[in-house]
């Protein structure tokens, strides 16, 4: 796929995903009494399935030959090749409890490498991020990058917490304590999706968590990549998208995140 054609499928992404976070911005009838439950901390909805369906139909004509890697099952992934993955509403438990931190995140991955990425918060002032690999990374069609903060002593953090994997907690509770004391701050947003983004735009310098899916963070990657970051895993390998945990920064204060997460996560 040359620069032209990849060009031109992010601006069709881009449409069907404004075109659904939108139709999801009118559902106003879910709550928590009418959510499903996978696990105990994780939700899903309606909202979710129907959205997941629609990503799947209108992408499966953009691109016929890919497989999909998504969030709720529907479709099947081709083995080794080019991969649609797709989370139809990172946010879930916000989105349920009317917490405007939510988006639809889509990713086009060819092998484990994204290629491609479009997340859409429709929420508010809506903000569309997108970008393919080699054609920079956009913000409502406006170039981003990432911020120009050298140190963790000025920098904000954002990071998440597992829902099912636990198997980590005490050790990744005394970094979350560690990084509180290095830096300017630490927030929690509860959209993987929103937190690569807006590290991508600048608001923070380094988003970290483990127990993470590949429709989690596939489109942040190559955004925060394509804004002039970096992402690795927690050991400093690069299967960030199939891995099960990440480091995404503005690249400045990336070895010192390393430095900092490999006192408590040294080996997988």
């Amino acid at each position: 796929m040359n620069y032209n054609e990849r060009k031109e499928l992010t601006a069709e992404v881009v449409a069907l995903s404004k075109q659904i976070g939108d139709w999801m911005c009118l559902q106003n009838d879910v709550s928590e009494y009418n959510a499903d439950i996978k696990t105990e901390n994780n939700l899903v909805t309606y909202v979710d399935k129907e959205s997941e369906a629609r990503f799947v139909q209108g992408l499966s004509k953009l691109l016929p030959s890919a497989g999909f890697i998504a969030e709720e099952g529907t479709g099947q992934p081709v083995e080794g090749g080019l991969n649609w993955v797709i989370d139809p509403l990172d946010g879930t438990t916000n989105f349920v409890h009317k917490v405007p931190i939510w988006c639809t995140s889509v990713a086009l991955c060819d092998g484990p490498r994204p290629i491609l990425g479009v997340i859409y918060n429709p929420n508010g002032k809506a903000e569309c991020f997108e970008a393919f690999e080699g054609g920079g990374a956009l913000l409502n069609g406006a170039p981003i990058q990432v911020s120009a903060i050298k140190s963790l002593d000025k920098s904000l953090l954002v990071t998440g917490f597992p829902y099912d994997d636990f198997g980590r907690e005490h050790q990744y509770l005394q970094l979350l304590r560690d990084f509180t004391h290095r830096t300017r701050g630490m927030r929690r947003l509860g959209s993987a999706a929103l937190d690569l983004a807006w590290t991508a735009c600048g608001r923070f310098e380094s988003f970290y968590e483990y127990g993470l899916n590949p429709w989690d963070v596939a489109a942040g990657v190559v955004i925060v990549n394509e804004a002039g970051g970096r992402c690795t895993e927690f050991n400093r390998g690069d299967d960030v998208v199939f891995g099960e945990d990440i480091i995404a920064s503005n690249g400045l204060v990336h070895d010192e995140m390393l430095e900092v997460v490999q006192l408590y996560f040294g080996q997988k």
